[in-house]
């Protein structure tokens, strides 16, 4: 299947943390505490994606608060932490809630997503992510991990169904 087809049966959105959400960045202060910076554009395709009935589903090895606070400012709440095995999760989960592969698409960067990406029906990946994903996935973003590569990639999703300008506009009143 073209990557175009794809597009059109996505309704369950795979999120990657770390380099993929984030720059890649843990940020560490002198009381050990931890901080992430995420970008307000792929927050805002996060709500774009619902708006079209997609769901987000955060995916991602590590634990953090940060990831916590993020994912309820936003409404996810499907967010899976410290998950060692994506692929065995993911797979599980997928059975579980009646999901086809080609109803989720996966955005992840490195290493620990690459056998989770190969359940879903669309890969995607930054553009800074690792080469092995990359080799794997059916769409390379022009974005970087945390600078937007969330929203470049939901906004694909509603212009080829035709419906980012009405999505934005029951969002926020707007549109181009």
């Amino acid at each position: 299947m073209r990557i175009t087809e794809n597009l059109e049966k996505i309704r369950y959105l795979i999120l990657d943390v770390d380099g993929t959400m984030t720059d890649g960045g843990v940020y560490l202060d002198d009381h050990g505490r931890e901080m992430k910076k995420f970008s307000i554009k792929d927050g805002a395709a996060v709500l774009l994606a619902r708006q079209a009935g997609i769901e987000t589903v955060i995916l991602t090895g590590r634990k953090s608060g940060a990831v916590a606070r993020r994912a309820a400012e936003l409404g996810i709440t499907e967010v899976f932490q410290d998950v060692k095995h994506k692929r065995t999760f993911l797979t599980a989960y997928f059975e579980k809630k009646g999901i086809r592969p080609e109803e989720a698409a996966y955005i992840g960067d490195d290493l620990n997503d690459l056998e989770a990406m190969k359940c879903a029906g669309l890969p995607a990946c930054p553009q800074d992510a690792a080469r092995q994903v990359k080799a794997v996935c059916a769409c390379v973003l022009t974005s970087c991990g945390g600078q937007g590569a969330v929203r470049e990639f939901v906004e694909m999703i509603l212009e080829k169904r035709g419906i980012l300008d009405q999505c934005a506009e029951e969002l926020w009143g707007c549109s181009e």
